[in-house]
């Protein structure tokens, strides 16, 4: 059982780590009430995007992709660790949880970044903006 256990909480990290990369579902509110990156760039015409935002909105993209490299050099070595300890027979189970909430924490830091610069973006952007990113979203 603590084996499943195990492993279950293995591939659930992992679909949580690929799913970083991920575009944020269309149907999660908090997704609906931001701007992701790749959408803002697409549409910066449109948005009439002048040279300080676009300039401030590049300069947050590449502060955030400098902290998502370390964090995930750190995430992809403490999900080793916690593979490390998996494989072992038995498998301590106290060792276990204690390297999956280091793991859960780096996960936490990586949402934390997402999160930080999707708001960002939106506070660069003027109502009208954010507005008209909204009716091109649903196009």
């Amino acid at each position: 059982m603590k084996r499943y256990l195990a492993i279950a909480a293995v591939l659930c990290l992992t679909t949580l780590v690929w799913g970083q990369s991920q575009a944020p579902a269309t149907d999660d509110a908090v997704a609906r009430a931001l701007f992701p990156p790749e959408l803002v760039m697409k549409y910066r015409q449109e948005l009439n995007l002048d040279q300080n935002q676009s300039r401030a909105i590049k300069e947050a993209i590449q502060k955030a992709q400098a902290k998502f490299l370390d964090l995930q050099w750190d995430l992809q070595s403490e999900q080793q660790k916690l593979v490390q300890l998996l494989k072992a027979q038995p498998v301590d189970e106290v060792a276990a949880l204690a390297q999956v909430d280091r793991l859960l924490s780096q996960e936490r830091e990586v949402k934390k970044v997402q999160l930080s610069l999707l708001i960002r973006i939106k506070n660069l952007l003027s109502a009208a903006q954010q507005e008209k990113l909204n009716q091109l979203r649903h196009q």
